[in-house]
């Protein structure tokens, strides 16, 4: 298990109702209605933790990337990141699965292929789901 050395920041958030209800941070940056999607059965028009994971897993994972082009001293700062959360039946329950492509301009592919690699390898999210659930990572050179 990894273990931070020591807790920079800790997101603090209420959420009432679950997958129908009401989700906010303690700031109120972040103030969502949830609704399960209609893929689902639900009523769908509102955001869902699926998508919530998404974009966060997707913002951490190319904050990462601007660590692991450093390394590889290449430019990643017109990267773009589209993430994908699925969710489906997992014997009694649900289970998730995560699809990251990320698309570097100006990267030949085995590049960038190297680049996101080891940005999987530094990505806090890529550390809590690894292991947990199937995490495809995807280059695109261009």
């Amino acid at each position: 298990m990894n273990t931070p050395e020591s807790i920079a920041y800790t997101a603090k958030a209420e959420i009432t109702g679950g997958r129908d209800g009401h989700g906010a941070t303690d700031d109120k940056a972040l103030d969502v209605d949830l609704r399960s999607p209609q893929e689902m059965g639900g009523p769908g028009g509102a955001t869902n933790p699926e998508q919530l994971f998404a974009v966060g897993y997707g913002a951490c994972f190319q904050g990462a990337l601007a660590l692991a082009g450093k390394e590889l001293g290449i430019d990643t700062s017109k990267s773009v990141v589209n993430s994908e959360v699925g969710i489906g039946k997992e014997g009694e329950s649900f289970g998730l699965s995560v699809k990251l492509t990320v698309t570097l301009p100006g990267v030949d592919q085995d590049t960038a292929q190297k680049a996101v690699d080891r940005t999987h390898e530094l990505c806090p999210y890529s550390k809590a789901t690894r292991g947990n659930i199937p995490v495809e990572v995807v280059a695109v050179g261009a």
